[in-house]
């Protein structure tokens, strides 16, 4: 192993609404419980965006800062008091660009071990470093908080997005029967994934309640997207026993519909372990669930073919704040 460097580089940004900046930093001394990774790509989330923009005090993310909250990459370097990691080990997660936490658009980060997992087998590193936030997002929803298991008729909003796509793929490795709503375009990736392809654009819910669940409603309803389609899911739910969640339910919102179904709801902040500290065990093992499914082939990642190296950050996110992208965008940081 060559010897490591005294800095490196590292996009920053400056204020928000400003671009990022390549600059050289110090180089990360892993402290007590954490680990030096070298970078090999930074997976960017929408709500990279919107730190970025001033618009997430919820990130809590002072800037200047260092944002990117997904990587891949490989271990170079222990702190004190780790345990179950080697130099050389490949891994991946989410692990900052939030709480003041350098994130992961720079050549090397100290992380937190515990939210580390080992990258799958089969997946390149700009795969993995696609996968931790969507994937945590869908199983606290899918499996902690609504419990989904075989035989339940399971509904993912936004099927085709980046969190929704992985809600598909997690729902059908539980035995789940699983339909998802997109637009026309979306039918062919959501029907690609497994899933039952509903166009709500054309569609009203009691019609797609009615032809896929005989009027009953589903018995779990994940909504990816918020605001109306958030509504609409109370109104599709399975009555007395059935759960909705989201990701995204953050506006005002009529529970009369839900409350008369006896039905119950779930918020899902996927963020709180890396702003509190707790929780942050199960962000690993969650990881190392999505590393079993991968290796079994049961797990795919949609991910934008554009490649854009550390020094194009700013035409990366140009392609999210667009709408431009196709699938999870990524920066290899390093080959």
């Amino acid at each position: 192993m060559n010897a490591l460097p005294a800095t490196m580089k590292a996009a920053v940004q400056q204020q928000a609404g400003a671009p990022l900046h390549l600059v050289d930093l110090p180089l990360p001394v892993p402290g007590p419980g954490r680990v030096l990774v070298r970078v090999a790509a930074a997976g960017l989330n929408p709500l990279d965006t919107k730190i970025r923009a001033g618009r997430a005090a919820h990130a809590r993310h002072p800037l200047p800062a260092v944002l990117g909250i997904d990587l891949a990459g490989t271990v170079v370097a222990l702190g004190p008091d780790v345990a179950g990691w080697s130099i050389g080990d490949e891994v991946y997660g989410m692990t900052g660009g939030v709480g003041g936490v350098q994130g992961s658009l720079a050549e090397y980060a100290a992380v937190d071990a515990r939210l580390l997992a080992r990258k799958p087998a089969g997946f390149s590193m700009r795969e993995a470093a696609a996968l931790p936030l969507g994937f945590i997002t869908a199983y606290e929803g899918l499996v902690d908080r609504a419990r989904v298991h075989a035989g339940q008729r399971v509904l993912v909003h936004g099927g085709a997005g980046g969190v929704g796509h992985l809600a598909v793929q997690l729902a059908l490795a539980h035995g789940a029967q699983v339909f998802a709503t997109g637009a026309a375009e979306s039918r062919e990736a959501i029907e690609g994934y497994g899933a039952t392809a509903i166009d709500y654009r054309v569609t009203p819910v009691a019609d797609y309640v009615q032809a896929h669940t005989g009027g009953e409603g589903f018995d779990i309803i994940y909504d990816t997207v918020g605001g109306a389609t958030l509504d609409a899911s109370f109104e599709a739910v399975r009555p007395y026993h059935g759960h909705v969640v989201s990701a995204l339910g953050w506006g005002t919102h009529a529970l009369a519909p839900l409350s008369f179904r006896a039905a119950t709801y779930s918020g899902v902040f996927t963020l709180r372990p890396l702003l509190t500290g707790e929780g942050r065990a199960h962000h690993g093992g969650i990881l190392r669930e999505a590393t079993r499914l991968a290796d079994e082939g049961k797990l795919r990642i949609r991910l934008d073919p554009r490649e854009f190296p550390l020094a194009g950050v700013e035409q990366a996110y140009r392609l999210i704040e667009e709408g431009a992208a196709n699938g999870k965008v990524v920066v290899t940081v390093a080959s």
